[in-house]
C-alpha cells in the first residue's frame, strides 16, 4: 500500500514539472501584458528555456541523481520548484524572471530523471508494466486539467494565483515525498571518479542506457510537432482533433499499452507502436481532406502514445539497478528535449516544400528510425 501510495505522489510530482510549462502557456497572453516589450522573441525564450537546460545537462543530471540518490534529488527540486514559482507570482523584472526559469529547468530536469527510477523501484518487476506507462501520461494529463481550470483561475483570480497554486503544489509533494521515499542509500564508490566526457560515452555507447532515449527521441520529434501544426491543417474538424489527440494517446497507453506490456516485451512493443504509426500515416495520407483522415490522425496519436508509455517500460526492463535507470533516465531527458526543440521546426519545413507527403514522410521515417534503432540496440545486446 505505501509503495502504491508512493507512485502516485510521484506521479503527482510529475504532473507538477509538466506544469513548470504548462502555466506559461496558459498565462501567455498575461506575459504578454507584463512584458510588453519583451513580446515575441524574448517570451518565447522564457518558455523553452526549461527545455534547453535538459537538453544541455540531462545526461549529466542522471549522473548526480545516481550519486545523491533519488529522496534527496526529488526532495530538493520540489522544494527549488516551489520556491521559484511562489517568486514568479509577482511577475519580477524580465531578467530576474528569467533567471528563474533556468532554475525551473533543473528543478523540472531533477523531477523527470528521478520519477521513473524510482517508481520502477517500487513497483517492482510485476508492476513495471502499469507503472511506467502511469508515469508517461503526467505530461498530457498536466496540460489537461491547465487547460481546463486555468482560464477560470486566470480570470477569477488573476495569473499570480495560477503561479502561487502550482508553487504550493510543489511545496505540499516535497513534504509529503520527504515522508513516503525511503532513505537514500550510502553509495561508496568503487572506481576513480571518471570526466563526465567518459560517463557520457559510457552512456551512449552501452545498447542497454541508450536504447529507450534512441527510440524516445523518435517519439518526441514527431509527436509534439504533429500535436502542435496537424489540427491547423485538418479543417473543421481541427479544433477537435486537438483536443482528442493526446487524451487518445493516454487512454491508450494506460489501457492497451498497459494489457500488451503483459504479453510482449517493452522495446517489441516500441517497436509494434512505431510500426502502427506508419500505418496510421499511411491512412492519413491517403484520406487527406477526407472524412476518414480524422479517425487516422487520432491513430497516428494513439500509436505514439503506446510508444511512449513503452519507452519508459524499456528503461526500467533494460536496466535493472537504479543507478542505471537514472542514467538511462538522464539519456531519455536530453534526447526527449532534443525531438520537442528540433521537431516543429523540421516539420514546419517539411510541410512547407511538400504539404501532406512531407508530414507523412516526416512521420514515416522517423517511425521507420525508431524501429530500426531500437533493432540494432537489441542485436548489440545478444552480442
Amino acid at each position: 500500500m505505501r509503495a502504491a501510495l508512493t507512485i502516485l505522489a510521484i506521479w503527482a510530482a510529475g504532473l507538477g514539472a509538466a506544469a513548470q510549462f504548462g502555466k506559461m502557456s496558459v498565462a501567455y497572453p498575461a506575459l504578454e501584458t507584463v512584458y510588453a516589450a519583451h513580446v515575441g522573441l524574448g517570451i518565447g525564450v522564457m518558455l523553452s528555456i526549461v527545455g534547453l537546460v535538459g537538453l544541455v545537462f540531462g545526461t549529466t543530471s542522471g549522473l548526480l541523481v545516481a550519486r545523491i540518490g533519488p529522496r534527496r534529488a526529488l526532495v530538493v527540486a520540489l522544494a527549488l520548484g516551489a520556491v521559484v514559482s511562489l517568486v514568479q507570482t509577482g511577475f519580477p523584472a524580465y531578467p530576474v524572471m528569467l533567471v528563474s526559469r533556468v532554475l525551473e529547468g533543473f528543478s523540472h530536469l531533477a523531477i523527470v530523471v528521478v520519477g521513473p527510477t524510482a517508481i520502477a523501484g517500487l513497483a517492482g518487476t510485476r508492476w513495471q508494466g502499469a507503472a511506467m506507462p502511469l508515469w508517461s501520461s503526467f505530461f498530457g494529463v498536466a496540460y489537461a486539467v491547465l487547460f481546463w481550470l486555468g482560464p477560470a483561475i486566470l480570470s477569477l483570480q488573476g495569473p499570480g494565483s495560477l503561479f502561487a497554486g502550482h508553487g504550493l503544489w510543489m511545496a505540499a509533494f516535497a513534504v509529503i515525498l520527504w515522508g513516503l521515499l525511503p532513505k537514500d542509500p550510502r553509495v561508496t564508490p568503487t572506481e576513480a571518479p571518471r570526466t563526465l566526457w567518459a560517463e557520457h560515452r559510457d552512456i551512449y555507447t552501452s545498447p542497454f542506457l541508450a536504447a529507450p532515449a534512441m527510440g524516445f527521441v523518435c517519439y518526441t520529434v514527431t509527436y509534439v510537432a504533429v500535436l502542435t501544426l496537424l489540427p491547423a491543417q485538418m479543417g473543421d474538424m481541427g479544433s477537435l482533433i486537438g483536443i482528442a489527440m493526446p487524451l487518445v494517446s493516454i487512454a491508450l497507453s494506460l489501457t492497451l499499452g498497459v494489457w500488451l506490456l503483459g504479453r510482449m516485451s517493452a522495446v517489441q512493443l516500441v517497436q509494434a507502436g512505431f510500426l502502427a504509426a506508419i500505418i496510421a500515416t499511411l491512412g492519413l495520407w491517403l484520406f487527406w481532406g477526407q472524412a476518414a483522415a480524422v479517425p487516422c490522425a487520432l491513430g497516428v496519436a494513439a500509436c505514439l502514445g503506446i510508444v511512449q508509455g513503452a519507452s519508459f517500460a524499456a528503461l526500467a526492463e533494460l536496466n535493472p539497478a537504479f543507478q542505471d535507470r537514472a542514467r538511462a533516465a538522464g539519456a531519455i531527458a536530453q534526447l526527449g528535449n532534443l525531438g520537442t526543440t528540433t521537431g516543429t521546426p523540421m516539420l514546419v519545413f517539411a510541410m512547407e516544400k511538400a504539404g501532406q507527403t512531407g508530414l507523412a514522410l516526416f512521420l514515416i521515417g522517423f517511425s521507420a528510425l525508431g524501429i530500426a534503432l531500437h533493432q540494432w540496440q537489441a542485436r548489440r545486446r545478444q552480442r
